[in-house]
């Protein structure tokens, strides 16, 4: 492995750097998007509970529910405008769902960046290996072709690490953005039964949407 990155010369650097950055970026998203840290289980039936016995509902309260998870922030915006009318609640819920998932897609941008700089990288490298091998034969001959095959082959390592760093990233960045489109569905769901929950706690004083 060294023997290829030293063959690789200088452009293999920034490789690196990339290939530790998009490591970096997929074992933290990782962690950051487990189901459990952002839809904990039983969260959304626990505060449909706490609604439907209509007890007052504190703001001290509805702050924890906010601090738990994106699940828990979109359920305690719902619980903020509760008193208003149904489409106003939606409202809030949408917008408060688009800041969500911001912070879930929180580095994938840079990862997406990753996946396409890792092979115009290689190729870079690739190029700048074989303008060193051709003006090396332009001062000293062609000498062994045996020597001029490795040139070459040593030139297209950087390409080879391109496309090894761009691959894993692309694959993670369409994974994340999945996962997080799947955790968006469900947060809706949620979100939606509690309004019926509310609407039925607080009455028909709300309108209804059409």
């Amino acid at each position: 492995m060294l023997e290829l990155i030293k063959a690789g010369g200088w452009p293999m650097i920034p490789l690196l750097l990339l290939t530790m950055a998009a490591l970096a970026i997929v074992v933290e998203r990782f962690w950051s998007l487990r189901r459990e840290r952002v839809l904990p289980p039983g969260l959304g039936d626990e505060v449909r509970a706490w609604v439907g016995r209509g007890k007052p509902l504190e703001p001290s309260h509805i702050e924890s529910l906010r601090a738990t998870s994106p699940l828990g922030a979109l359920l305690a915006a719902e619980l903020d405008v509760r008193h208003r009318e149904r489409e106003i609640v939606r409202e809030r819920v949408e917008d408060v769902g688009r800041h969500l998932v911001h912070r879930m897609e929180r580095y994938l941008n840079a990862l997406g960046t990753i996946a396409s700089a890792g092979p115009l990288l290689g190729l870079f490298g690739t190029v700048v290996g074989m303008i060193q091998m051709f003006l090396g034969i332009l001062d000293h001959g062609i000498g062994d072709a045996n020597q001029l095959a490795g040139g070459i082959g040593k030139a297209l390592v950087c390409t080879a690490t391109g496309m090894i760093v761009a691959i894993p990233a692309l694959a993670f960045h369409r994974y994340f953005r999945g996962r997080i489109a799947g955790y968006i569905v469900d947060m809706e769901h949620e979100a939606i039964r509690l309004l019926d929950v509310l609407d039925e706690s607080m009455g028909s004083g709300r309108k209804q949407s059409g």
